[in-house]
């Protein structure tokens, strides 16, 4: 997906940024482990570029390794967000601005460039090279993709609320999420075909989280989808997914997610 700098629903999330903070989900810890070792790099001096950081969900990741970051983010409130809740953590610096219209300014190259959840929105047919540019020899390009999957077993309420979505309009024509292994690794032949850098290294990581009927339409409220919704759509889905979770024995669902990381060495 090409949408360009910073255009379209990419701007929705702005608008919701201290919601997007209290109801998006960290990564998983041994995400950034594997990419430390991807990548070999030394906590003490590694410098990383971040692209679309929003409220620091990844960034929280990077920093725990020892890494010093740039954490380029286009949203002002986002932005502002990602300062408050960064402060402490280590070294970092909120930039707000698009990847693709950065102004590095002779900054160093860097180590690692990443993108967690946030390399669909930009424009490819600068950001690959870009991102190369920006690198060190033998510097990584590392893209998280996050989907909602459906692991053999899981909770089948995503399929059922389905129905609600087409009865007001709101449908994609499609099932309720799919099981992980029916997704592939979205950016790989991207990246291949860049001719930038060298074969990816994927890792993937299957992980749930519960949600109560609140917790979940909160989530939903940070989704670029919903939040451009019409008012009365929006309150019909949620009074309608409400009621549907309360009825529930738990009053919960268990909601699945797929990150995908790819992991690229500079070529050349």
């Amino acid at each position: 997906m090409t949408t360009g700098p910073y255009t379209g629903l990419a701007t929705t999330f702005d608008t919701a940024a201290d919601i997007y903070e209290q109801a998006r989900p960290r990564y998983p810890a041994r995400l950034f482990d594997d990419l430390a070792v991807t990548t070999g790099l030394d906590s003490s001096t590694a410098r990383v570029l971040e692209i679309g950081a929003g409220t620091g969900k990844a960034t929280r990741g990077l920093l725990a390794r020892g890494w010093s970051v740039v954490a380029l983010e286009p949203g002002r409130e986002l932005a502002a967000v990602a300062r408050r809740v960064l402060a402490g953590l280590g070294e970092v610096e909120v930039v707000e601005s698009p990847f693709e219209q950065w102004d590095a300014d002779g900054a160093e190259p860097f180590d690692l460039v990443v993108a967690a959840t946030s390399w669909h929105w930009l424009d490819h047919q600068v950001a690959y090279r870009r991102a190369a540019q920006l690198l060190r020899p033998g510097g990584h390009l590392a893209i998280v993709a996050t989907t909602h999957v459906c692991p053999t077993g899981a909770d089948d309420f995503f399929n059922q609320v389905q129905p609600v979505y087409e009865r007001l309009g709101l449908g994609d024509g499609s099932d309720g999420p799919e099981p992980p292994g029916k997704f592939t690794d979205p950016d790989v032949e991207a990246i291949r075909a860049s001719g930038c850098f060298e074969e990816p290294v994927v890792h993937r990581y299957v992980w749930g989280q519960d949600y109560t009927a609140e917790q979940y339409l909160t989530l939903l409220s940070t989704y670029s989808g919903h939040i451009a919704m019409p008012a009365a759509q929006r309150q019909a889905l949620f009074a309608e997914i409400r009621r549907m979770i309360a009825a529930r024995p738990a009053g919960t669902v268990r909601k699945y997610y797929l990150n995908m990381v790819q992991t690229a060495r500079r070529a050349g």
